[in-house]
């Protein structure tokens, strides 16, 4: 490791322009610069906020809703934003690797990715929205008011738990209800999305403070809060791993059709099951994401772990070797006031990656 030279990082608070990457359950994906509310009056910040929701790629319906509910626009794209990241995080060592090139036709099929697709982003509206009440970014939603919990002594200490409740009844009419008949495909998606919102409900905890003397709890207050998102990512990916391939069957009972999938070990009827509510289903297999296609860019090129996904990863076409020098901070120490001084260090890093 060789020592370059000193920097100063300063630390900066002023907003910057976000690009925001929108691409919502229906399957449209647009690339939009989002102007930031800043500053100004209520009829300035008014007018930003339709222009944020004219933007977005909504059905009439959620624009509708966008107009009226101010801050709902940024939360929308906070939400957006935290699905992507999550799903590429997830996915970072797998063929597919959420990338936004293919999503549109990607979208259009029903893949154990397009599953997870809707479960990640449905968990991420619920969660965001949630964490929007809380934090005062919504204007007609506050801290959770669930009646189990004293929440007036929370307020009182300056605690405010995440409003779950009225996140998911917004959703559900913010998203609506695809006309479902005997249409397999809206089944599932639908299946997926409430998946994705039932992830984020068992995420929930009740979490307590104690405000007494020496910390006793002789006062204590609790508040429901969220898990944090990558948590609700991991189980939703563990899901993605076992997601179960359903067809359409007739219950003639009830007279209507209704997804079934394999029949499980545990059960002794050679009727098939009925997928679990936790279950992420699908109704055909992947492609193998290997070559370029219209659902992805293929792996050429992607960086993989020789001992560890490599040969998955590049599909038997072999990999690549290379030796490269990569800078990094290091020895950062924070000098008052206010930054941190870095030095710039550099090491050799051996990279691996797939064949054409």
């Amino acid at each position: 490791m060789r020592l370059l030279e000193t920097t100063h990082v300063r630390f900066s608070f002023l907003p910057t322009a976000s690009v925001c990457y929108f691409a919502f359950l229906t399957g449209k994906e647009a690339l939009t610069h989002f102007p930031a509310l800043g500053p100004s009056t209520n009829s300035a910040q008014g007018k930003v906020h339709v222009k944020q929701c004219d933007l977005l790629k909504l059905s009439r319906k959620q624009k509708r809703l966008c107009r009226r509910e101010p801050g709902l626009a940024e939360t929308l794209r906070d939400a957006i934003r935290l699905g992507v990241m999550e799903c590429q995080y997830q996915f970072r060592s797998e063929r597919w690797n959420c990338s936004l090139e293919g999503r549109t036709s990607l979208l259009k099929r029903g893949f154990k990715e397009t599953a997870f697709l809707y479960a990640v982003s449905s968990a991420a509206l619920t969660h965001s929205l949630a964490r929007a009440c809380s934090a005062g970014r919504m204007e007609r939603c506050t801290c959770d008011d669930s009646p189990d919990l004293e929440n007036r002594k929370a307020w009182q200490w300056g605690v405010c738990g995440d409003n779950l409740k009225y996140s998911t009844k917004f959703l559900k009419k913010f998203l609506g209800q695809k006309r479902i008949g005997k249409d397999l495909r809206a089944k599932v998606d639908i299946h997926n999305t409430n998946v994705g919102i039932k992830a984020v409900k068992n995420g929930l905890k009740t979490t307590c403070k104690c405000h007494g003397v020496s910390g006793s709890c002789a006062v204590r207050t609790c508040w429901k809060q969220l898990s944090p998102f990558h948590e609700i990512g991991r189980l939703l990916k563990l899901r993605y791993d076992d997601a179960v391939k359903v067809f359409s069957t007739t219950n003639d009972a009830v007279g209507h059709s209704e997804l079934a999938g394999p029949q499980r070990h545990s059960h002794s009827s050679k009727h098939p099951a009925s997928p679990r509510s936790t279950d992420l289903v699908y109704v055909e297999d992947s492609p193998s994401f290997c070559r370029p296609s219209k659902y992805s860019l293929g792996t050429a090129g992607r960086t993989c772990s020789r001992e560890g996904n490599c040969d998955s990863m590049c599909c038997g076409r072999g990999y690549n070797t290379q030796s490269r020098l990569v800078t990094f901070s290091c020895h950062c120490q924070v000098q008052w006031c206010c930054y941190v001084e870095c030095q710039q260090c550099m090491q050799e890093e051996v990279v691996y990656s797939c064949k054409q």
